[in-house]
């Protein structure tokens, strides 16, 4: 089972950004690989550590860590999930830069780039979010291109090492008593250049395309939730993997239901008969219509809660609740044998009523 995120990191849960990469850094000095070469143990320490901190420094992925949880970062697609040691590198690579000042992880700047990471908005209706959909959705993006696979070389040909860096990437000059590394002014830091470009890509390695996917949107959905598409993302260069594609969720207002978490909340009109003498209503829900028992001598905007009827957790864990409230709804327009019983129940409760004795009856106060 995995560990709580705030224990890998050492933090307390109202963490800052600042403490946070302060303890990523000193956990990552600690278990990364180029230090702890062949120890398996350490490298699952340095997986462990920056999957927290992929979490807990992003606000999206750390406010649904904080209320549902592993599974509910699962369930709403926004689980790190790195496939390797290589994706980390590639993810914090300036950070891992910073802390070892070259090496293996300052090296990788000159290998394959992995691809970037998109992030498509999609607009939900109410009930969809509730029950779960799928979508197909149409993504523009830099793919590989077909014809030279990537790598940017006319088919038949190869990239050649780059003369200038002899394949690192980077080049090294000397000021005085200082040695800089930057990177290869000739090469962009891929370590190799393309004598002859492909006629496709234009020696880019990559092609603008429009691709056409299916998202199964889980139930139980919320606004700002992200779905990850792992791989689906930009193409990166050649031999490096893709991006991805992390869908944005946006849930439309509803007429009718009201949402705060996995609460739902409405309110349901009752004639002042029902309120006083009790009843038995059938009201909807977010799944269809449930019983609600009335009492009697109910006030107006009393709530009523269903148990279980709220919405299902997107981990798929129970349902939230549904809170019903109940408004007295009073006619517009009331027939003449209506008006007549109100009048007699007025007068029963020795009540006063606006009729033909209105202004008498407010002459004869003003005046005794």
């Amino acid at each position: 089972m995995a560990r709580d995120y705030y224990e890998v990191l050492d933090v307390e849960r109202d963490a800052d950004d600042k403490v946070l990469k302060k303890s990523f850094r000193k956990l990552a000095l600690k278990f990364h690989p180029d230090r702890n070469p062949d120890d398996p143990e350490a490298e699952a320490k340095f997986k462990e550590a920056s999957e927290a901190y992929d979490v807990l420094s992003d606000p999206q992925k750390r406010q649904i860590y904080d209320q549902y949880g592993h599974e509910g970062l699962r369930q709403g697609g926004a689980s790190p999930g790195f496939h390797d040691v290589e994706d980390i590198f590639s993810q914090f690579g300036d950070l891992f830069g910073d802390l070892f000042g070259g090496g293996r992880s300052r090296g990788r700047r000159g290998g394959p780039r992995r691809g970037a990471s998109l992030e498509y908005g999609m607009r939900l209706d109410f009930m969809d979010a509730i029950n779960g959909v799928k979508k197909d959705i149409e993504v523009p993006k830099n793919a590989t291109c077909e014809t030279c696979t990537g790598s940017g070389a006319k088919p038949g040909s190869k990239p050649t090492t780059c003369g200038t860096c002899n394949g690192v990437g980077e080049v090294i000059q000397q000021q005085m008593f200082l040695r800089i590394r930057t990177t290869c002014p000739r090469c962009a830091g891929k370590g190799k250049v393309i004598t002859e470009p492909c006629g496709s890509c234009g020696g880019r390695g990559r092609t603008r395309i429009t691709e056409k996917l299916s998202v199964t949107i889980p139930p139980g959905v919320d606004t700002g939730m992200q779905l990850r598409l792992a791989g689906k993302g930009e193409a990166g260069d050649s031999g490096a993997p893709a991006g991805d594609l992390f869908v944005t969720v946006q849930v439309q207002a509803h007429e009718f239901f009201k949402r705060d978490g996995y609460d739902v909340y409405c309110t349901v009109p009752i004639s002042y008969p029902q309120a006083c003498l009790g009843t038995q209503l059938k009201v909807p829900t977010v799944y269809g219509e449930a019983d609600l028992s009335v009492p009697r001598s109910t006030p107006s905007g009393k709530v009523f809660t269903l148990r279980g009827e709220g919405i299902t957790s997107v981990s798929g864990r129970g349902r939230g609740d549904q809170h019903i409230q109940v408004v007295v709804e009073v006619p517009k327009s009331l027939s003449p044998e209506e008006e007549e019983l109100l009048r007699r129940l007025a007068t029963h409760q020795d009540g006063k009523v606006a009729g033909k004795g209105f202004w008498r009856d407010f002459l004869d106060k003003i005046t005794s």
